[in-house]
């Protein structure tokens, strides 16, 4: 099979709206977690998100294009254009041979409340021509496409919070097996609303908390529900020779895919982790994983009771204990919040950023250890490391289970 390597990264997240801005933050600690803006939260039981800040979709799209675009795929035509500035693979190739797997677990979602309120208040139309295009999620793969001339495949990933880590997985696949020379793909979401928010709420998945700093709590005993956030990544998938051939920067290589489902619950995980173990594996053995080098998990982290002791089983079922204990496993949602779509292409970044940096960002805020979760989860600060393979785990709501596989160039 042709090896796939990463070219180019963009990123658009609650501590930065660049990759390095991304991984300064992260190896700092900087919480991205603050009250929310966006509406009233007097009635509601969740005060917190993680948004983004700063962010001017004008720097990125004419004006047109960001009035007739939800902001979930602003944000990903912002990453990718970063990701493809870096990258220069554009105009390398045939627009047949390149194409688009850009991820969203909930699409337009802010677009589709908006019209939906003047539909009930203004009357039919008032709603937007616009309305439908600004809301699907395969949107913003087609805006992506279209901006760049890519005529190969190009399609979203919907698996909830598992749709970035799955478009990257089935992107690498593409180019794996011949279908294309390099794909566009990850994942952007925009859904702090107060429609999302009192809807996660309801179900008792976010935390309540109006400290910043005791809200997303992956792996703490005191944890008790994700933390929303927001925003996209996007990377530049290339088959190896070609990048090679053209001196084009390279981060790493994707090396490990896994894709399984608990067909358990539609929201809890199965509690004796033989999804999440499996879709470990197989990122692993594609990886030809050997037991024997320094491994960087880049956990799913959420915060929510079942699903970090769940995740630490799965961990120790995939690694085997004694591995699982050596290894540096930190979930960088403790920072960001929970990016939903985004947050597997948000966390493909930072296990890429950790190989070539040699260094692995913390956990915040992990004060208090969970018997359950009794792994070195880097608590609290960043710690230096020479990361042979890195692993980013993705688990989002149906039972959808990801795992991408990282080895340096």
């Amino acid at each position: 099979m042709r090896r796939v390597v990463v070219t180019g990264m963009g990123a658009v997240c609650p501590v930065g709206n660049s990759v390095p801005e991304l991984w300064d933050a992260l190896i700092r600690g900087i919480n991205g977690i603050a009250p929310i803006t966006r509406f009233d939260t007097a009635e509601h039981k969740a005060k917190l998100a993680a948004e983004v800040k700063g962010f001017d979709a004008k720097k990125y799209m004419d004006r047109s294009d960001v009035m007739h675009s939800d902001l979930y795929a602003q944000y990903g035509m912002a990453a990718a254009v970063q990701a493809l500035e870096e990258s220069g693979v554009i105009g390398t190739l045939p627009p047949e041979r390149i194409g688009v797997y850009v991820g969203s677990g909930i699409g337009g979602i802010t677009t589709l409340i908006e019209e939906h309120n003047k539909l009930r208040e203004r009357g039919p139309r008032r709603v937007s021509p616009y309305f439908v295009p600004m809301m699907i999620a395969n949107m913003l793969s087609g805006m992506i496409a279209i901006r760049f001339d890519c005529r190969n495949s190009a399609m979203p990933a919907v698996t909830a919070c598992a749709s970035g880590s799955n478009a990257i997985g089935e992107a690498l696949r593409m180019i794996r097996h011949g279908y294309a020379d390099a794909m566009i793909a990850g994942g952007a979401e925009a859904a702090i609303n107060a429609l999302s928010v009192a809807g996660f709420s309801n179900m008792q998945a976010l935390s309540c908390a109006e400290d910043p700093n005791a809200a997303s709590l992956p792996f703490d005993r005191r944890r008790s529900g994700f933390v929303i956030g927001e925003g996209a990544a996007v990377l530049v998938l290339e088959e190896y020779e070609h990048a090679r051939r053209r001196g084009a920067p390279i981060y790493g290589e994707i090396c490990g895919y896994g894709s399984t489902c608990d067909a358990y619950h539609i929201t809890a995980p199965k509690p004796d982790a033989e999804g999440g173990t499996r879709a470990m594996g197989a990122a692993m053995a594609e990886a030809g994983y050997s037991g024997t080098e320094t491994v960087y998990v880049n956990a799913h982290g959420t915060g929510t009771p079942l699903n970090d002791a769940s995740e630490t089983l799965a961990i120790k079922n995939a690694l085997g204990l004694e591995k699982a204990r050596a290894s540096l496993i930190s979930s960088t949602k403790s920072m960001t919040g929970h990016m939903l779509g985004a947050a597997g292409a948000l966390e493909a970044v930072v296990c890429l950023k950790a190989i070539n940096e040699c260094a692995v960002p913390p956990t915040i805020n992990l004060l208090e250890p969970d018997p359950e979760c009794d792994l070195n989860y880097v608590p609290n600060s960043a710690v230096e490391a020479k990361i042979e393979l890195a692993l980013s785990n993705s688990l989002g709501f149906g039972g959808h289970n990801a795992c991408l596989a990282f080895r340096r160039i």
